[in-house]
């Protein structure tokens, strides 16, 4: 072997090593949609004295987390997302409203001295007002006799810990111990002092404990306790007829202290356990079967060679999953299907560097297979390039703009790019070398993959069609298939899920068939006449409502038990309107930003002409994806968002491999017919987008297939994408590449020499358009 196969060979050892370690020692850590619980956006807004800026949410995150560590969630997970928003993660919580209803509470806990009954005019509660007077507030007592409170002599801040207990010797029932703070421990003493300085059964001997402007005990100091002496510093108790998980909430509530910043819930999603288990086997199982049809089909293509790219490709799918895991990224559903997607385009490369090796190999009949091979792998290196490039930057956009799942796609699509590359360049190339050292291998054509040229370019060479001869006529092809798509859009309209729009959306599992008339008039009897109703998936029910907080979900489910039997919630998606417009407006600007930065770097890496026909193309397809989902009825959501994106990536893929040879063709043949050299480009890339577009196929069939509900809409994006997307990189971008360029006075681009070869050298000279395929 040579040194740099050798070192191949080695690196290649180290990192498979490396990541069998990790992916036996470590486990993947899995989001919420794939092991069942609870995900909720919060919203800090501004208070009367404090602004939701960076250091005011973070204050209020840490309150957050205490009071979810007392609720007993296991692993939970709390982060600061931009300037005012906290992403809360409550692994296996199935019902939120109790978290919900602890966590969104301000909890502002005060003392007050009672004034005396309230006057008969100001029975109302009118806290703000009273605050504004320089007064303290009028509130109704737990009997609901309204008060008079004086000003706030102690604060939530000043309590040291809360617990709850039963008190069986006092009779009291549950009832909540309060530890104070030494200067709190001191003011306490002193208002109760001095409430009982007031005679007993008098109002003004109580203490009212106030939390969130309600009066939640006012208890009567004891006849024992002497004017000015009042009760000891250090404790005290809560009593109110508490039931325990009252004593229990208002204990948490208490200990973890005043939030700093209201919070609202702008989103909430909460995924069965049966659903995530159900998604990953699904998902599993359609990997399998998807990587094991791609194995076999570039075997059959590519002989040998493919099969040592099969090897590579199980070795891509070993790296990727063990990155995955040593950088924690959270594994969610999307992910799982961009790790599923990224095997089909992991071939890519390879199919590449073997379509010019046997091109190469037809050219030189006396070139060494392992020559051929080199050449190979040395003349599509720019084409794989540019092509991952475009991808990592679809990936890129994912991350940055993108939210919750759709940004764990952007990153296993970004790792599985990097590890394909990795797989193709290393690990199958010193395999490749390695065999092609084998005379039995070199001299038996039909066995090492590369030494036939293939049926398809077999076919093209016979028949030499001349597709470019009338680029119109494939633009108006195309100009027609956008108008359809645009017909759609206009007629059906486009269906945007919850996430864009705002509202709730929840799927259920009855234990009894129900049929969607029925379930929407049990649920219209029961005050939900605008809930939109249809099935989803195996007998499951999905009900998509405006605006519904979680009792009122609860109501609904109660509704549909009635007609279903045991009842349970398999989804629930709650998008606040104020984050439906913002996500709706990154998803256009996402887009956007896709086609300029596209546009950036194919005109820097190419020509201008080139690059705008690549985005033409482009928008071609976004246009007739989002049109044919019109068409279908089907949801537009971020999942499809993040399915566009990839179909953006994989349409400029395709034309960068094939603008590629253009560039390359036509720096040889300065003087010949752009039209000639694009006809003869597209006919050389045209077996390496057949074969890796199938590649592609079957890994995505078998999603729609065997994915599941969860990710039928992905895998048909990506199904409808890809087949409109290899259908505009050649029969969109490149003649409107041509209509551009005949309208530009840019000269050809200039030939590359070629590598090793020095000025002086003759060498016999040929066709440069002559692919030298013999049949």
């Amino acid at each position: 072997m040579t040194r740099a196969t050798t070192v191949r060979a080695v690196l290649a050892a180290a990192v498979l090593l490396v990541s069998v370690l990790i992916a036996l020692t470590m486990s993947p850590r899995l989001g919420l949609d794939l092991q069942g619980g609870t995900r909720m956006v919060l919203q800090a807004k501004d208070s009367d004295t404090a602004k939701a800026d960076r250091e005011s949410t973070d204050r209020t995150l840490e309150v957050l987390r205490q009071r979810i560590d007392s609720l007993g969630v296991t692993e939970p997970t709390l982060t600061r997302s931009g300037e005012d928003r906290i992403i809360v993660e409550l692994p296996d919580v199935q019902d939120p409203r109790k978290a919900a209803e602890v966590i969104g509470r301000t909890a502002q806990l005060s003392f007050h001295a009672v004034q005396g009954p309230a006057a008969q005019n100001g029975d109302r509660a009118d806290a703000k007002g009273d605050a504004e007077a320089g007064n303290g507030p009028t509130l109704p007592d737990e009997q609901g006799r309204s008060l008079d409170l004086g000003p706030a002599r102690l604060s939530g801040a000043g309590v040291k810990d809360a617990t709850a207990a039963f008190d069986a010797q006092q009779g009291a029932g549950w009832t909540v111990s309060l530890d104070f703070h030494k200067k709190a421990g001191r003011d306490w003493t002193r208002l109760t002092g001095e409430a009982a300085c007031h005679p007993v059964q008098d109002d003004r001997r109580r203490v009212a404990i106030v939390l969130d402007q309600q009066i939640i005990s006012s208890p009567q100091v004891s006849p024992s306790v002497g004017c000015n002496v009042g009760l000891p510093s250090g404790s005290t108790q809560i009593t109110g007829s508490f039931s325990a998980d009252e004593a229990r909430e208002l204990a948490l509530l208490i200990k973890g202290g005043a939030l700093p910043l209201p919070v609202e819930i702008v989103e909430q999603r909460t995924v069965g356990p049966t659903l995530g288990a159900a998604a990953i086997d699904a998902s599993a199982r359609a990997a399998l079967i998807g990587a094991a049809a791609t194995a076999l089909f570039i075997t059959i293509v590519y002989r040998l060679f493919g099969a040592l790219a099969a090897v590579a490709l199980a070795a891509y799918g070993l790296i990727s999953y063990a990155a995955l895991v040593a950088l924690g990224v959270t594994l969610t559903l999307p992910g799982l299907a961009g790790f599923v997607l990224a095997i089909g385009m992991a071939v890519d490369a390879n199919v590449l560097v073997f379509e010019r090796a046997r091109e190469e190999h037809a050219q030189h009949p006396g070139r060494s297979l392992r020559s051929s091979l080199t050449a190979g792998f040395r003349n599509a290196w720019s084409a794989v390039a540019d092509s991952n490039v475009t991808t990592l930057i679809a990936a890129g956009l994912l991350f940055f703009l993108g939210s919750g799942p759709v940004k764990g796609f952007g990153v296993t699509l970004a790792i599985g790019v990097l590890a394909s590359m990795f797989s193709a360049l290393v690990i199958a190339r010193a395999l490749t070398d390695i065999a092609a050292r084998s005379r039995f291998v070199s001299d038996y054509r039909g066995i090492n993959g590369i030494a036939a040229p293939g049926r398809v370019r077999t076919w093209l060479t016979r028949r030499d069609p001349q597709l470019m001869r009338s680029p119109r006529r494939w633009l108006l092809i195309s100009t027609a298939l956008i108008a359809v798509a645009v017909l759609g859009i206009v007629v059906r309209g486009v269906n945007l899920g919850v996430e864009f729009t705002g509202g709730r959306l929840v799927e259920y599992s009855t234990s009894r068939p129900v049929d969607v008339e029925r379930a929407r008039t049990a649920l219209a009897d029961a005050g939900f006449a605008d809930a939109e109703v249809t099935t989803a998936g195996a007998g499951d029910l999905s009900v998509r409502t405006g605006k519904l907080d979680n009792d009122g979900e609860h109501a609904l489910r109660a509704a549909l038990a009635e007609e279903g039997g045991e009842t349970t919630k398999v989804r629930d998606e709650l998008i606040g309107p104020s984050l439906g417009d913002e996500l709706r407006r990154n998803a256009l600007i996402a887009l956007g930003i896709a086609v300029l930065v596209q546009l950036a770097y194919l005109a820097i890496r190419f020509r201008w002409t080139f690059a705008v026909a690549s985005v033409a193309a482009l928008v071609h397809d976004v246009i007739i994806l989002v049109g044919a989902f019109a068409w279908l009825g089907r949801t537009v959501d971020g999942i499809f968002l993040a399915a566009l994106l990839t179909v953006i990536g994989y349409s400029v893929n395709d034309s960068v491999v094939v603008f590629d040879r253009v560039r390359e063709l036509w720096a040889k043949a300065r003087r010949v017919p752009l039209a000639t050299v694009a006809n003869q480009a597209v006919l050389q890339t045209v077996p390496r987008t057949v074969n890796t577009g199938m590649g592609a196929l079957f890994i995505l069939t078998a999603l729609a297939v065997l994915g599941g509900d969860s990710l039928a809409d992905f895998a048909l994006a990506l199904l409808i994408g890809i087949c409109v997307g290899t259908y505009s990189s050649v029969l969109t971008a490149v003649p409107a590449a041509l209509l551009l360029e005949r309208s530009s006075k840019a000269p050809p681009p200039a030939r590359k020499r070629a590598p090793g070869r020095r000025s002086g050298t003759k060498t016999a000279r040929r066709d440069p358009l002559d692919n030298g395929a013999r049949v």
